[in-house]
């Protein structure tokens, strides 16, 4: 049994992994319009500046399980008018075919555990065209293709630079960063990297929540101070890096035009120090957002390396076994994936697999949303809507979700999607058959799950129906769980087929309008293209003829038959379940 496989057994090591969003701004959740406009209440323009109520982002973030502490790295080429903290795109109203992301960046690897990590970010050299993307892309019809990064000519004289981002750790609590600056360029140009810590902001809402503290140190190092985080210290290996701090707050005087507050020193501040020297870091040394300063001119076509580490003590020289970590750490990535590869038949197709599984690992994310106070507001943060006319996930006060949870892609979907999320669960089966098998039974739960039998389906309309793939899913994961440990997991079986009965009851209660068992309506496969929206109520009681849900529901019944029929081999009582859903099925 490789390395990996054996950390997999401790839930520990999951602890810290790639739970930072890549987007937080423009989310139904970070929402607080009073007219339900999500794109432009939280949007690109102003996420320097707000702090988020229900998540984080960051390019190559990490976080705790719960994200109370939020690692990230940020650039600065000396051309933009902004520090790259986040990374850019179209929100849905700009973009002619709806949000779009306007970066190049690639996952190149990740084991389960996230005892390794890497990716690619390609960073412009010169003034990133922010504008240029934002009016073309608008001028642009839905007839007309995007108007993508490449064609603005940004990267035409390879003017740009590879910066590759490692992570791995050293034990559960200690992580290793790695950030290789590759000039792919003819000429020597300047980088800033900016590796930056902070505290996700559960503070200000009235709930009297802990609120931790980064304070300076001495050369080379920043405290970390808070009751439940293991992390102690983050280190930078160049001593001269100048240290700079501010807050995790809205800039509120920016933003609103409410009056400064004296010794505040807003999220936006470190920015605002770096691009435009003014002074808004704090000259006591401490707050709750953080970053090391370091700055280097990379030679063309030459390579810089910068070395960081979070680390649960004091270490006299945190960087003596860096590259002994690292090299170990990448070693028993291969040993995971040589196991898991050995019939895959050439180093193409196992470089493409290995990829993929990084994609799928690189997109896990802390996903927070209280549906009940999101509505009604918090006791420092009224919900500016008239909660009584609302009509957003009205119907599902009971949500509460905060937990890891597999994204459709953390940009362009960084929300969760019930049927994606079935998807997925069957690759990551392969590598990880625990967290597949968790994912499945988390939609189910009691927090999660409507009482009446639903699944939540995604934040912009919890009460949308979707292809019913659940039960095909965990019969799947189950058969490949089986597969790789040599014994059936019957009790996630039994514990999702029970959920699952709710769900189907719901289905045959809701979605089978004339009680013909023809089944239709909702998001169910071929929306996206459709020339209706079949989810909208016609007048006059009228209603569309559609039949594509009967060949879901077909499926629905025919995979549960096969669920009771595999837990009928163990127990007898399934084996009535089964007949039932074959005549479901006639």
């Amino acid at each position: 049994m490789s390395v990996e496989k054996q950390r997999l057994k401790d839930k520990n090591w999951l602890n810290w992994g790639p739970y930072v969003s890549n987007r937080q701004w423009g989310n139904v959740r970070e929402d607080y319009s009073p007219n339900g406009d999500a794109w432009r209440f939280a949007n690109h323009n102003n996420a320097e500046s707000y702090a988020y109520r229900w998540g984080e982002e960051g390019i190559a973030g990490i976080s705790d399980a719960k994200q109370l502490f939020c690692f990230a790295l940020s650039f600065w080429n000396k051309n933009d008018e902004r520090v790259k903290e986040r990374l850019f795109g179209l929100s849905n109203p700009q973009g002619n075919h709806g949000e779009d992301i306007k970066e190049i960046f690639y996952y190149l690897d990740n084991t389960p555990t996230h005892s390794y990590m890497k990716m690619v970010y390609k960073y412009p050299i010169n003034k990133f065209p922010y504008d240029d993307l934002v009016s073309e892309n608008g001028r642009r019809t839905k007839k007309q293709p995007e108007y993508e990064i490449f064609d603005t000519g940004i990267f035409d004289k390879d003017e740009y630079f590879d910066i590759f981002i490692e992570y791995c750790k050293g034990e559960i609590n200690d992580i290793l960063v790695r950030v290789t600056v590759c000039n792919r360029s003819k000429k020597d140009a300047p980088i800033v990297v900016m590796p930056t810590a902070w505290y996700r902001n559960n503070w200000k809402w009235g709930y009297n929540e802990y609120q931790g503290q980064l304070e300076d140190s001495h050369e080379g190092c920043i405290d970390i101070k808070h009751d439940s985080v293991a992390l102690k210290k983050f280190y930078s290996k160049n001593k001269n890096a100048q240290r700079a701090f501010c807050d995790n707050e809205t800039n509120n005087p920016k933003l609103y035009g409410n009056p400064e507050v004296e010794n505040t020193f807003y999220k936006d501040g470190i920015n605002d120090y770096v691009v435009h020297q003014k002074n808004t870091i704090n000259p006591e040394r401490k707050g709750s957002k953080a970053s090391f300063i370091v700055e280097a001119d990379v030679k063309a076509g030459q390579c810089e390396i910068f070395e960081f580490r979070l680390a649960p003590n004091e270490m006299e020289d945190p960087f003596y076994d860096f590259e002994n970590i690292f090299s170990t750490r990448i070693s028993e990535a291969d040993e995971f994936y040589g196991d898991i590869q050995q019939d895959v038949p050439n180093e193409d197709e196992k470089n493409v697999q290995r990829q993929a599984f990084a994609g799928l690992l690189w997109n896990k994310q802390f996903y927070h949303y209280n549906v009940g106070k999101w509505l009604k507001g918090d006791p420092n943060h009224e919900a500016p809507r008239d909660f009584e006319n609302y009509v957003r996930n009205t119907e599902w006060e009971h949500l509460h979700n905060k937990d890891i949870i597999s994204m459709p892609d953390k940009w362009e979907y960084p929300w969760y999607a019930t049927w994606d999320l079935a998807f997925h669960c069957v690759p990551y089966a392969i590598i990880d058959g625990d967290f597949a098998k968790n994912q499945l039974l988390l939609l189910t739960k009691e927090w999660y799950m409507h009482p009446n039998g639903q699944m939540p389906a995604y934040e912009w309309n919890l009460s949308d129906v979707n292809p019913p793939v659940h039960a095909w899913s965990c019969f799947r994961v189950f058969k490949i769980d089986e597969k790789t440990n040599g014994k059936p997991d019957l009790l996630f079986l039994e514990k999702v087929f029970q959920k699952l009965l709710l769900n189907f009851t719901w289905w045959v209660n809701r979605k089978d309008k004339n009680g013909k068992n023809i089944f239709g309506g909702g998001f169910l496969g071929l929306d996206n293209i459709g020339a209706f929206d079949r989810n909208m109520t016609l007048k006059d009681g009228e209603h569309l003829e559609q039949a594509d849900g009967t060949s879901w529901m077909a499926m629905y019944a025919l995979n549960m038959m096969r669920i009771a029929m595999e837990l009928a081999q163990y127990y007898q009582v399934y084996e009535d379940m089964a007949i039932k859903f074959f005549e479901h099925y006639l």
